[in-house]
């Protein structure tokens, strides 16, 4: 079982080297420049890698690039490879990061809750208090109060 500094220093570098030869290596169109690596985790054994990745554009482009990667897979752990140095190079494992669709996600929900904050402050503009502005007691209403009765 390996360290966790070592598989942390080897994703580094898959996640480096399979960026650098999807961007020079690799002459599959479906891969283009819009496939970005964004994270890469190695199991405690470094025998598997997966990579992360995302792709701009709409639902094909990602299915297509998906195709890419999966068809690469060979040449880019043999990049892997030789960059590593390792007794054994670990299998890749291409993933589509969800990351840009929570991050979508989030946004949609922080406008609604803008909205609405937007709506109360509206509606609140001209209220006034129920009761008095100030409701609680102080230390001299209690005078105030024996006076009166």
């Amino acid at each position: 079982m390996a360290d966790n500094a070592r598989a942390k220093k080897l994703a580094d570098l898959i996640r480096e080297v399979v960026a650098e030869k999807l961007l020079r290596g690799v002459k599959d169109p479906r891969l283009g420049t819009h496939v970005t690596i964004t994270d890469t985790r190695v199991t405690g054994d470094l025998r598997e890698a997966t990579v992360f990745y995302t792709v701009y554009g709409d639902d094909e482009d990602r299915a297509s690039a998906a195709a890419g990667l999966e068809s690469a897979k060979g040449v880019l752990r043999s990049a892997v490879g030789r960059a590593a140095g390792t007794k054994f190079t670990p299998t890749l494992t291409f993933v589509a990061d969800a990351l840009p669709e929570n991050a979508k996600t989030i946004e949609d929900l922080l406008d609604k809750a803008r909205s609405s904050d937007a709506q109360v402050r509206e509606v609140s503009s001209g209220a006034t208090y129920a009761g008095e502005a100030d409701p609680y007691k102080k230390p001299g209403d209690d005078d105030e109060d024996a006076a009166a009765e």
